[in-house]
Order: structure tokens, then sequence, then C-alpha cells
């Protein structure tokens, strides 16, 4: 019984992580209609960049605040002067430009930070571990279990119960009608997309210190988090966290007891949403 609580706050821990990338990834997709391939490179380059502000500093929270920010400036500078363009055309045209970005992020970080492994040390006030029903529970997966919840929430209020998450659904349902009444459509979708890059920079950051950091690691969450929205539903922060509760746990159980087969569950699961519920557990029909 103790090897299943701690397999089930592992995949808790997991699902934090994957829910911070699958946020964005849920705003930008599911409110913009844009099918972003390099989300996944943004959650590499707040990692490096995370690493680098460590290595100039030493102070871990000086990197959960700095990196994510200059992630959002290469989300800016990507969604303003590439993908703006490409709003009006096949999600092809979009497809194709965001997997150019992501071989361009990945040799960037392959050129200045190698093909090593690094670590973020884990900052002293959350080393340790504590007994909680008889497991040891590290800290910092309390830590990151606290977090996905606190954005979580914090995401929740701002679409929900905002001003500005007002207008931003707004923009979403007729952009044409949000203009007209004043909205500057242009600034709120690149504030999205800004926003998006920014939860997966932070998503980078948080786990460097569990998941490790290196080239490659864009590639090898960006499918779990697709999966996320596939069987969340697109659009919808609901479906992104109940997503990745599914598949941080089904993934996490399946490395433990079926290995061969880990990967293989969470596309099953995928599979079965698809065929009883087309839109994602959590997501709406629209309109056609």
């Amino acid at each position: 019984m103790e090897a299943v609580l701690t397999q089930a706050f592992n995949g808790l821990v997991y699902s934090s992580v994957l829910f911070l990338l699958a946020a964005g990834l849920s705003l930008i997709f599911g409110l913009m209609n844009v099918v972003n391939i390099a989300h996944g490179s943004f959650y590499m380059l707040g990692a490096f960049f995370g690493l680098g502000v460590v290595a100039l500093t030493g102070n871990f929270w000086l990197a959960v605040l700095i990196a994510p920010i200059i992630v959002a400036a290469i989300g800016v500078a990507v969604e303003t002067g590439f993908i703006r363009p490409l709003y009006r055309r096949h999600h092809l045209d979009q497809v194709l430009l965001t997997f150019g970005f992501t071989l361009v992020f990945y040799d960037l970080v392959e050129t200045f930070g190698g093909m090593q492994i690094y670590t973020l040390a884990t900052p002293g006030i959350l080393a340790g571990s504590i007994h909680i029903l008889g497991n040891v529970i590290p800290v910092y997966h309390l830590f990151l279990v606290a977090l996905g919840f606190g954005v979580g929430g914090s995401l929740w209020w701002f679409i929900d119960r905002s001003r500005i998450g007002a207008m931003v659904r707004a923009g979403v349902d007729d952009s044409n009608m949000a203009a007209g009444v004043g909205i500057n459509v242009g600034l709120l979708f690149t504030s999205i997309f800004a926003v998006g890059a920014a939860l997966a920079g932070l998503a980078g950051v948080a786990a460097g210190p569990e998941l490790g950091i290196y080239a490659g690691m864009d590639v090898e969450i960006l499918i779990p988090a697709f999966i996320v929205i596939v069987i969340g539903g697109t659009g919808s922060l609901r479906g992104a966290f109940g997503g990745s509760l599914i598949v941080g746990e089904a993934d996490t159980f399946g490395k433990a007891y079926l290995p061969e087969m880990a990967m293989f569950l969470i596309y099953i699961l995928m599979i079965a949403v698809l065929l009883t519920r087309p839109d994602g557990l959590f997501g709406r029909a629209k309109a056609t």
C-alpha cells in the first residue's frame, strides 16, 4: 500500500509539471487556434536560462522569476514576427513554421550548452523530506504540487473572473466584434502567447532539479503535453488540469509496473477519450 501511495504522489508531482506546460499550450492552441510545436522549446529554453541565472547569481528564486520573463520575450518576438501573419492560414503552415523553430532552438542550445545533462540544485529551504502516512516525501515535491495548484487557481481567476479575462474570451469568440468595441485584439493575442511561453519557461525551471536539463528535453515533454490537451479538451484550463492528472498518474504507474507499455498505456487512454468524447473530457464542441 505504501508503494502505491508513493507512486500516486510521484504521479501528482509529474502532473504538476505537465500542467504548467499544458496550461500554456491550452491557452495558445485553444484560445488562439495556433498549433505551436515550438512550445516544448520554450520549456527547454526556460530550463537553460534558469540554469544560467543560477550559475551567475546562485539564486534559484531569481531564476524562477527571470527565466520565464526571458522566454516570454522570445515568445512575443516569435508571435509578432512570424506567427501573426499565419493566423488565417492553414494549421499545416503553423506546424511547419513552429517545427522549424524547434530545430533552431535545439541547435542553439546544443551549441551553447553542449550535450551534457545538467541539474539545478534544490534550494536550501526546499531541501530535505518529511513523513506523510509512513511515506518519505521530498519537500521539493510538495513545492511542485503547490506550484501547480497555485498557477491553476490563478489562471482560472484571471480567465473567468477578471476584466482582462473577459476581454480575452470576447476576442476569442468574435475578434471582429471585439475590435469594434475598442479591444486591441492583436495585443491581447500577443499577451496570451507571452503568458503561455512564460508558463512553459516556468515549467522548465521548476522541473530542473527533478527531471534534469539537456538538449532534447523539449521533444520528450511535448508529446505528453499534447496528449494532455487532447484528453482534457482544447482551450479548457479544467481540461489541462484533469488531463495532466490522468496522463501523469498513468505514466508514473505505467513506468513502475508496466515499463514496456508505459507510453502505450497513455496512447490507449487518449484513443479511448477520442472515441467517446472527441472534444476531450472538458472540451466544448465548436459550432460549424
